[in-house]
C-alpha cells in the first residue's frame, strides 16, 4: 500500500515508522531482524531501507595499492522484499542519483515493481568521500527532481528507450527529502524550498524531513512549504542523540543546530549511558508535541538499533 494511503486511512492518527541501514557485506541479516522485532508491536505501516553509494577501497597488490570501487552495504532491494514478506509491512527502498546511471536506476525500479514494492524514496545522495561537491555519474541524474521524473515516467510506461503499452505499469508512491534547516548546499532557505517544490512538481507524493531537534524549525518549514503551494504530506524525521560525540558529528555532517538546552544537558552527562537517557527524554518530548500538532507520521532514524526507539515509542504510541 502507498504511504499516502496509509496516512489517509489513519484518519488523523499519527503513525509510527522508522529507517534502517543494511548490514555490511559478510554480516548476518538476523541481527537486523533482532533489532526490528521489538519495534513491530507499534505497528509501523512502513519501514525505510537506506541505500549506500559506491566508495573507493585500496587493496594491497604486489606491494602496491590498487584502488577499487565497492559498495559496503548492498542489498537494499533484497532486504525490502524480505521485510515485506516476513513482517507484512511496506518496505521502502531508497533510490539514489549518486552512484547510479539512469539505466541502473531503471533496473532497480523494475525489480521493485516485480517484488510488489509500492513506494520508493528518491534522493540525490551524498558526494563521494573524496569529492568536495556532488557530481553525477556519467548518464546519471544530477538532481533528485530528475530522478523523481524518471520514476513518474516509468509509472506511465515510459522507459528510457521505449514506451511500453501495458496494463501492468508500476504505480510507485514517491517520497523525497526536505530540510527544515535547509540543505547544506542551498544558498538560502527560500532557494531550498524552491528546489523542494520542483521535486513535488515532478511527481513527489510525500516529503520526509532531515532530522531536527527543535520542533519550531519543523513547524516553520511546513508553514513556508504550504505558502508556496506544497500540499503533500510532510513527515518529520527524528533521531535520538545517543552518544556524546553526536554533539560534534551531527552538526558537522548534517549542518544542523542543536538547542542550547539539549547541548547543556548532554555536556553535564558523565557517560554515554546518561547521554542516551537525555536523548530518549528529549525525543519523547519532541514526539509528544509533534503528535499533539497532528503530524501524519513520526519517522525515526534508528540506524538499525532499536533499544532507545522502543523506549520512545512506548511513551508515545
Amino acid at each position: 500500500m502507498k504511504v499516502t494511503e496509509h496516512i489517509k486511512q489513519a484518519n488523523g492518527k499519527t503513525l509510527f515508522s522508522f529507517e534502517i541501514v543494511p548490514p555490511q557485506k559478510g554480516q548476518n541479516i538476523q541481527e537486523l531482524y533482532n533489532n526490528i522485532d521489538p519495534l513491530m508491536e507499534f505497528k509501523p505501516p512502513f519501514i525505510d531501507v537506506t541505500t549506500s553509494r559506491e566508495e573507493y577501497v585500496y587493496i594491497e597488490k604486489n606491494d602496491l595499492l590498487d584502488r577499487k570501487i565497492t559498495r559496503m552495504r548492498p542489498g537494499t532491494v533484497g532486504i525490502c522484499a524480505s521485510l515485506k514478506y516476513k513482517y507484512n509491512v511496506d518496505a521502502i527502498p531508497h533510490v539514489l542519483c549518486g552512484g547510479f546511471t539512469k539505466e541502473e536506476t531503471e533496473y532497480v525500479l523494475v525489480d521493485c515493481h516485480y517484488l510488489g514494492l509500492d513506494n520508493v524514496m528518491a534522493l540525490r545522495g551524498d558526494a563521494m568521500k573524496h569529492e568536495k561537491y556532488f557530481s553525477a555519474n556519467k548518464n546519471g541524474h544530477q538532481y533528485a527532481s530528475q530522478l523523481v521524473a524518471q520514476i513518474k515516467d516509468l509509472n506511465r510506461g515510459k522507459y528510457l528507450h521505449e514506451l511500453i503499452e501495458t496494463p501492468y505499469n508500476s504505480n510507485f508512491c514517491i517520497g523525497v527529502a526536505g530540510y527544515p534547516e535547509k540543505h547544506l548546499e542551498a544558498p538560502s532557505m527560500d532557494a531550498d524550498l524552491r528546489r523542494l517544490k520542483e521535486k513535488v512538481n515532478a511527481g513527489a507524493d510525500y516529503i520526509v524531513t532531515q532530522m531536527f531537534f527543535d520542533n519550531k524549525k519543523y513547524f516553520e518549514f511546513v508553514e513556508k512549504a504550504r505558502s508556496i503551494g506544497i500540499t503533500v504530506p510532510i513527515i518529520p524525521g527524528i533521531k535520538p542523540i545517543a552518544i556524546q560525540r553526536h554533539l560534534q558529528i551531527l552538526p558537522q555532517i548534517f549542518k544542523i543546530d542543536l538547542p542550547e538546552e539539549l547541548v547543556s544537558a548532554i555536556e553535564q552527562c558523565k557517560d554515554n549511558k546518561q547521554v542516551r537517557q537525555v536523548g530518549v527524554e528529549w525525543t519523547i518530548a519532541q514526539s509528544k508535541e509533534l503528535v499533539a500538532k497532528g503530524v501524519p507520521v513520526v519517522h525515526f532514524y534508528s540506524m538499525g538499533k532499536s533499544d532507545n526507539i522502543k523506549e520512545i515509542a512506548s511513551a508515545i504510541f
